[in-house]
């Protein structure tokens, strides 16, 4: 991987990994029409721990307010965790179980286009959703980490899928966002940890300057995506993404059709 190929890598990744269109579709499709070939889940897995720390910079008072709560053994803090136990629980029993199946599976550009005009008629569906709710009751929290779990197939939205089904759940827009960006924590951190074991064969495979600065960039645009979906919700317009996102899938069924 060379120094550019990983910078428009970890571009791709940092704005498309919480604005609702789907980064592992993207980093595919980039991947598909430029060549890059990365040894593995390695690269993708890491600039998602990238991405991860972009979560906990934006929303690290809100994590070390819940530690604290926690640690003092406060219901409210307690609540909070199980709920987010909840949205995870789902989605870690897909992703351990059948994560490998599926991605092999679903990778082709047939799926990948299908997907994404699913996500956009996903976010199409949550115009005019008015919640007022501050978090999700139980039986909503595993409502959205369902959603989470289906968004595990490659080009269905994560944030879009979790933020959608949190929206229909009665969820104000903030809380929507915030719950579903923090679910991302256990996710991403399972996965970054499974696979750092290979790490230094992998850093060796890539170029260690490539991938830190894909990882840098990837950090930084994460931040500025994470604040921008924010002020979208909370101007009632999640769903303007829509459009773009079935563009993207007939542009790839496109694609897909004229070089079988």
């Amino acid at each position: 991987m060379t120094l550019w190929q990983g910078i428009v890598l970890g571009l791709v990744q940092g704005l498309t990994e919480f604005l609702p269109v789907s980064s592992s579709g993207h980093l595919v499709l980039v991947e598909v029409l430029s060549g890059i070939k990365l040894p593995g889940v390695f690269v993708e897995v890491m600039l998602h721990v990238a991405t991860l720390g972009a979560v906990l910079v934006v929303f690290g008072g809100r994590l070390w307010a819940l530690v604290r709560s926690v640690a003092r053994g406060e219901p409210e803090g307690w609540q909070a965790v199980g709920l987010l136990a909840l949205g995870t629980l789902p989605a870690g029993l897909i992703g351990v179980l059948f994560h490998r199946a599926i991605e092999e599976y679903f990778r082709s550009l047939i799926f990948l286009g299908l997907g994404f005009i699913v996500t956009g008629f996903m976010l199409w569906s949550t115009r005019r959703l008015e919640g007022t709710k501050v978090a999700p009751s139980p039986l909503a929290a595993l409502g959205i980490g369902l959603a989470q779990a289906f968004a595990i197939l490659p080009s269905v939205s994560r944030s879009g899928a979790t933020v959608a089904a949190a929206l229909w759940a009665g969820l104000a827009p903030y809380p929507a966002g915030e719950y579903s960006f923090l679910l991302t924590v256990p996710v991403i951190a399972g996965a970054g940890i499974l696979e750092g074991r290979h790490m230094t064969v992998q850093v060796a495979a890539v170029g260690a300057v490539s991938l830190i600065s894909s990882l840098i960039v990837a950090f930084v645009a994460g931040i500025w995506s994470i604040r921008f979906l924010i002020a979208l919700l909370q101007r009632g317009r999640f769903y303007a993404f829509a459009p773009y996102c079935w563009v993207v899938g007939a542009l790839t069924l496109g694609y897909a059709l004229w070089h079988r």
